[in-house]
């Protein structure tokens, strides 16, 4: 009985979060190691059902990199990178979308609806959502006027988010799960960074939350403790003093932006452990960073 009371439990502590939540958006940027691990996944997929029936409405954003650079190798072409950026021609952008659009995106959606979802895959370019331009990347010199502009080919950043296919989705029912690819001006396909693209979304769906899942557990202070609120004037303090670095940069920069977009709370939390969006959302501690305005 002490169990079953404890479970109990569980669901009131849920229950105010549940009723504050219930119609609301969230963009879930999905990718590390909740994305390879098999049990990882059956529990986010759970997850995100669980939010979508209790009237929640989840739109997943995903990357697959690791993919892409294993399918890359297989047909003989080896990944290149500058500045995090992957050069992207025009064979890789076709491996790109292969991998991203073809393969990645459908296993998730698969995935969602084996768990009693109702999940439909999109890129950015479905319904003109994701509207972009090539990204240009600087490589600084000791003089500004030797800094040379550095060509990354098929590289790009959002310009223009159209959220109309998402809403009519959400309207019906349907879990969205977007693929990381935009439209240029001239129709081409543009590979674009994941983190950046569910920024961008969560902005124009003006969304409750954006949730990074990642492969640590939050934002650490100097002592290597999770911080588990923050303000974005804390982080860029954060940021100045290279308490924040590395892979942590982009995300955290991605959070800023959609905080300026409009969207309420941005979390970075530790997709490696089981329902770690449920642990997240519903519980008063949480398990990893939240960002406020």
């Amino acid at each position: 009985m002490k169990e079953l009371i404890e479970k109990a439990n569980v669901l009131i502590e849920a229950l105010p979060y549940i009723r504050s939540f219930y119609g609301k958006t969230f963009v879930i940027k999905y990718g590390g190691a909740a994305q390879k691990d098999e049990d990882l996944k059956k529990a986010f997929a759970q997850d995100v059902v669980l939010l979508s029936f209790i009237g929640i409405r989840p739109v997943i954003v995903h990357g697959g990199g690791p993919k892409i650079n294993a399918t890359m190798e297989k047909m003989g072409k080896k990944p290149s990178f500058v500045q995090g950026h992957r050069v992207t021609d025009e064979e890789t952008m076709d491996i790109v979308e292969m991998v991203l659009g073809g393969l990645v995106n459908k296993q998730i959606v698969s995935l969602i609806n084996s768990q009693g979802g109702r999940a439909v895959g999109l890129s950015g370019k479905d319904g003109g959502l994701i509207k972009a331009k090539k990204k240009t990347i600087r490589r600084s010199a000791s003089r500004a006027e030797d800094d040379e502009t550095i060509d990354i080919g098929l590289v790009g950043e959002v310009t223009a988010v159209e959220p109309s296919v998402i809403l009519s989705l959400e309207k019906e029912g349907f879990i969205p799960v977007i693929s990381p690819i935009g439209v240029g001006a001239k129709g081409e396909s543009l590979n674009i960074n994941a983190d950046d693209m569910s920024a961008s979304i969560a902005s124009a769906l003006k969304a409750e939350k954006l949730i990074f899942l990642t492969d640590v557990s939050g934002i650490k202070d100097k002592k290597g403790e999770v911080l588990p609120t923050l303000t974005s004037t804390q982080i860029k303090r954060l940021m100045t003093s290279g308490v924040i670095t590395g892979g942590m940069l982009p995300k955290v920069q991605a959070s800023i932006n959609a905080l300026k977009g409009g969207v309420k709370k941005t979390h970075i939390i530790d997709g490696r452990i089981p329902h770690c969006l449920l642990l997240e959302i519903f519980t008063r501690k949480g398990i990893g960073t939240e960002i406020q305005t």
